[in-house]
């Protein structure tokens, strides 16, 4: 085990190699400084857990050395060495960020105790920033992959939206990762000791909707031989996914929209309504505003949702970003299962930066695992990717022409109006006629 690394600072030379001496029998490395100058080198120049210095020095006093220990990495703990007559001063000191104290003349089991209990707390610091870099990585912000301006972009509305309550809707294709997003908000947010709970809204029956978000009681309906928690009330205190939320029948919205409004939830068969404090992400891979336009989507609700809108950008806007997240998959599968694999030849990097990705991210998971499975040597081939069981079997270019964009653009518009022309013309701001001539070409 490796000894604790203190620093002794004190322009009394023979006081310092006295509490130098001290500490070393107390089994820990210790360095000692004569003044404050010396402190300064020392921090510049080598790690520390503790630092015990004097306050008063000439030239560079305790103070400074506390500054200058506020700059260090990993940042050491500070204990400082004062007579009564500069305790306010002291006391000044630990605001700045000061660990402790000791007031002359103090005995050597008195530093003995200071630095053991600064370093008990060193140790707990650096295990919860451990944790917390753990946390991060498993569900923070350290799984949105991609080092693309959209996506660093898409991570700078993240880091900026975390800390407030603000609902926020996550928009985006299938596949680019809105639940890891939500994630990511709550683990970044004040929120992060509470729960964090997802449903998907178009996973639960509609029957069973309301009684899986609201809870019920015991007799509420036939079947409901218990009472039940709703998820509303699950997640008070942490973070509530509604993934799929265009997919939510309208009366289920209209008594949504009413728990956003009370910030309250009455069980199914309830009389009693019970408080929330949670915070609401919703997701959906619809575009709520033109369901709005159509009634399929409420919108007093469309606008409790979408404080904060954030669109995650497909893997088509972002191709810089295929093989990065590809490697990182890769590694990740090759530990997990214990496989030899340890990259891609030029066959499979060309198929998979020409792929159109319609899955988007999740697609791109799933076939590097199938070729890690697959491969049979350490470099993956395209024979390995498996190519045949993508739902693309021809790629689309990553840069088509203003001509194909169009035309796409005018199918989806035609397909979320369900063929009404009269209605695709008003959104996309064309006669009737002209769309007539534009939908025979198309």
């Amino acid at each position: 085990m490796t000894a604790p690394r203190v620093l002794v600072v004190d322009d009394d030379a023979d006081m310092s190699a006295l509490l130098a001496r001290h500490l070393e029998s107390e089994h820990m490395a210790v360095a000692a400084a004569t003044g404050g100058r010396d402190a300064l080198a020392a921090l510049a120049s080598s790690e520390f857990d503790v630092v015990v210095t004097d306050l008063v020095m000439d030239e560079v006093g305790g103070l400074d050395v506390l500054a200058a220990a506020a700059r260090c990495r990993p940042v050491p703990r500070v204990i400082l060495m004062t007579a009564f007559g500069t305790l306010e001063t002291a006391i000044e000191a630990m605001r700045q960020g000061a660990y402790d104290y000791l007031t002359k003349p103090f005995k050597l089991g008195e530093v003995t105790v200071a630095v053991r209990r600064a370093l008990d707390d060193q140790r707990l610091r650096r295990e919860n920033e451990r944790l917390h870099a753990a946390v991060e990585e498993q569900h923070g912000l350290g799984r949105l992959l991609g080092d693309s301006r959209l996506m660093q972009n898409t991570v700078a509305q993240v880091r900026a939206v975390a800390e407030s309550d603000a609902s926020v809707l996550l928009l985006g294709e299938s596949g680019t990762g809105k639940e890891l997003v939500a994630q990511a908000i709550h683990w970044a947010s004040p929120r992060r000791a509470g729960r964090f709970v997802a449903v998907n809204c178009a996973a639960v029956p509609e029957t069973l909707l309301e009684s899986e978000l609201f809870g019920h009681e015991k007799g509420a309906f036939t079947g409901a031989d218990r009472r039940r928690e709703g998820l509303f009330a699950a997640a008070s205190g942490g973070t509530l996914l509604l993934d799929e939320i265009g997919d939510m029948p309208l009366p289920t919205q209209a008594k949504l929209l009413r728990v956003l409004q009370d910030r309250a939830v009455r069980p199914l068969g309830g009389t009693v309504s019970v408080q929330l404090d949670l915070r609401i992400v919703t997701a959906t891979n619809k575009d709520l505003a033109v369901m709005v336009k159509d009634g399929r989507f409420r919108e007093d609700l469309y606008y409790r949702l979408a404080v904060i809108p954030i669109r995650l950008p497909s893997l088509r806007e972002r191709p810089e970003d295929i093989m990065p997240i590809a490697e990182h998959y890769l590694r990740e599968t090759a530990a997990r299962l214990g496989r030899d694999v340890q990259g891609f030849d030029r066959t499979a990097v060309d198929w998979m930066e020409r792929h159109a990705w319609s899955g988007n991210v999740r697609e791109l998971e799933n076939v590097v695992e199938r070729a890690v499975v697959l491969a049979r040597q350490p470099v993956i081939t395209r024979a390995d990717l498996g190519t045949e069981f993508t739902l693309d079997q021809f790629a689309a270019p990553l840069r088509p022409t203003l001509a194909t964009l169009e035309e796409q653009y005018v199918r989806r518009v035609l397909d979320e109006v369900h063929g009404d022309k009269v209605a695709a013309a008003k959104i996309l701001g064309v006669s009737v006629r002209t769309l007539q001539r534009r939908f025979k070409e198309i």
